[in-house]
């Protein structure tokens, strides 16, 4: 199976602590590396995680709070030192370009690369990549200030051509393809053997879901089910409920029950108060609602299956 894994660079939330390093991670599919979010030390994060940066070409940016975002100049200057060529194609809420625009004007003069910027509305459901194999699409979130969460997903693959049968049948080369996307085989009597005598199921497509920041937030269940994995707000305890809804985040019994509704394959709790000096409660508050739980941590990779 090919890669499809996630490393967390950064996953406290906005208060600077020893603990933790702001939001940020990467995602790896099939060697197309994505950032999401870029918090302040993010780039330091990379040199640890080895994450190579001349790989990276698309950084998404989930909303305007210095937590997810103040890391991004900073990367984008350590590209034009390191002389890419290649340009950086970053995806964001359309108001950061009135941001980033006079600093890579002030600051990035002179690079030798292009910094394409692709702004949305952060309110608005909307495919915002698109390849043979990958979309990207933005989950509208609830905080404080308009904020998009992102839905990966795998484009299904074709089935897989069973030879024996192709074989037995006379399948000619040229002709397996077609049978991998649905095609019936005819042979030269005139026979039809229908597509699924000569295939087997492909690898279901994978996906990822990360919302964050973000509130308890039902209306973004339909949107996100089936998902493979998501990645979830979880900056306080359910002891917090009410500070946590001042601030429009969520309680690790809240992300866990938007996972059970969304009938998520696994939860990655993050964006954790400095308020905790043991994570682990959040973690066990979880589990009660929703097993397949785990907490974010730095440099540590998830595979998603």
């Amino acid at each position: 199976m090919e890669k499809f894994e996630i490393t967390i660079l950064g996953c406290g939330s906005a208060t600077p602590g020893l603990k933790h390093f702001t939001s940020s991670q990467v995602l790896n599919i099939r060697e197309k590396l994505f950032m999401i979010d870029c918090g302040e030390g993010t780039q330091i994060q990379m040199r640890r995680t080895k994450i190579a940066f001349g790989k990276l070409n698309h950084i998404f940016i989930s909303h305007l709070h210095g937590d997810h975002c103040f890391g991004l100049l900073g990367i984008v200057s350590s590209f034009g030192l390191l002389g890419r060529t290649a340009p950086l194609f970053v995806h964001a809420p359309a108001d950061m370009w009135k941001i980033l625009k006079p600093e890579l004007d002030f600051y990035c003069q002179g690079m030798e690369y292009e910094v394409e910027f692709c702004g949305f509305n952060p309110k608005e459901r909307t495919v915002i990549y698109d390849d043979k194999s990958l979309s990207v699409e933005t989950i509208p979130l609830k905080h404080r200030i308009p904020t998009a969460g992102f839905l990966f997903k795998e484009k299904p693959l074709p089935d897989h051509l069973d030879r024996a049968a192709a074989d037995f049948y006379g399948v000619p080369q040229w002709d397996y393809n077609r049978i991998k996307n649905g095609g019936d085989f005819v042979t030269a009597d005139g026979k039809t053997i229908p597509h699924s005598q000569l295939t087997k199921p492909a690898t279901p497509p994978r996906s990822y879901a990360y919302c964050c920041d973000t509130e308890f937030n039902p209306d973004m269940i339909e949107q996100i089910t089936g998902v493979s994995t998501l990645y979830h707000d979880c900056t306080y305890s359910e002891a917090d409920k009410e500070r946590a809804k001042k601030h429009f985040h969520s309680t690790a019994a809240q992300a866990a029950n938007t996972a059970k509704q969304a009938e998520a394959g696994t939860l990655i709790l993050g964006h954790f108060s400095a308020r905790y000096n043991n994570e682990n409660i959040l973690l066990e508050e979880a589990k009660e609602i929703f097993k397949n739980s785990y907490l974010a941590k730095e440099n540590a990779t998830f595979t998603i299956e």
